[in-house]
């Protein structure tokens, strides 16, 4: 059996990005390494983790395209879930994040908005999806 352990985000400083996870969604930190290369947060069954672009470099021989907040987000996201997306959208946005997308219904009655978290990575913030 197969199971997404990990979504791991490259990034410039590991201990910033954690902190801002911590700070607007309220992520608890499982570990940074001494080196500050990497660490992890506790998010529930899959972990999200975040590796240095240093760190990335050594892994991936011939690079990798890396999160700008200046060029449009890649074509990929991390969905959290919350019964509280408004507020969640707020805290997130006075923790550094911006709002591409401000909350909306959708036809399934699922509340969705789209921000990017300080490293420029694509999140969708939605309400359970009932069904």
């Amino acid at each position: 059996m197969v199971k997404l352990g990990y979504a791991i985000l490259y990034v410039s400083d590991v201990t910033k990005s954690i902190t801002f996870y911590e700070n607007a969604f309220g992520f608890e930190r499982k570990f940074i390494t001494p080196e500050n290369d990497y660490g992890e947060l506790e998010t529930g069954q899959t972990t999200i983790a975040f590796a240095s672009k240093g760190l990335a470099n050594t892994n991936l021989k011939n690079g990798f395209i890396e999160s700008n907040l200046n060029q449009q987000p890649f074509a990929t996201e991390l969905g959290l879930v919350t019964n509280q997306v408004d507020e969640t959208v707020e805290r997130a946005v006075q923790n550094g994040a911006t709002i591409l997308e401000e909350s909306k219904q959708k036809p399934w009655g699922q509340t969705v908005a789209y921000i990017r978290d300080i490293d420029g990575f694509l999140l969708e913030i939605c309400s359970p999806v009932n069904g």
